[in-house]
């Protein structure tokens, strides 16, 4: 039996990893079920959702052409027609948590949340453009602008960097005693 993508199968989980779940299919075809496929929900641990021996319904999402065989049991579940899976509840505690407050109550004048820098338009972390001319002052800068701005904060962190450390050696060709 060929193994399609969408198919739906049913299968033995035969062995478990921190990154996900390999499943026995058919016909001794193995797959992995990875960590993020598992539930709706975030994952933690796979022991937490799965067992050795479990019999799952597993939907085929990709098969490589090496034979690698990727599977989803979250996909495979039958959801009425435009129902939305359960989001990911985001909390600070978590890898990729959001730690940020809501309400923005921190954010400086101009609320927008961005760098205070000079001729930066106040705080509302985009650039102001008095010159009228070149980039619009309100589209991203290019690669051109982001390395010149770049180039300009390093040499003046050199600079500082410089002046700070000759001082406290003596400045230059100091003879020391």
């Amino acid at each position: 039996m060929a193994i399609e993508v969408g198919a739906k199968l049913e299968g033995k989980v035969t062995g478990i990893t921190h990154f996900g779940a390999f499943v026995d299919l058919s016909g001794g075809v193995t797959g992995l079920v990875h960590i993020s496929e598992i539930a709706d929900n975030y994952v933690k641990d796979v022991k937490d959702h799965l067992k050795l021996e479990d019999v799952v319904t597993v939907k085929v999402i990709n098969v490589d052409k090496d034979g690698k065989i990727g599977l989803s049991i979250k996909q495979a579940i039958d959801r009425p027609e435009g129902s939305v899976p359960p989001q990911r509840e985001r909390t600070g505690d978590r890898p990729g948590g959001f730690n940020r407050p809501s309400g923005g109550g921190d954010r400086g004048p101009g609320g927008g949340g961005g760098f205070n820098r000079p001729g930066g338009g106040g705080g509302g972390g985009r650039p102001f453009n008095k010159a009228g001319g070149g980039k619009p002052a309100y589209g991203k800068p290019s690669f051109e602008d982001k390395m010149s701005r770049f180039l300009k904060d390093s040499e003046e962190r050199m600079s500082s960097l410089k002046k700070n450390t000759e001082s406290k050696r003596g400045g230059r060709g100091a003879k020391r005693v």
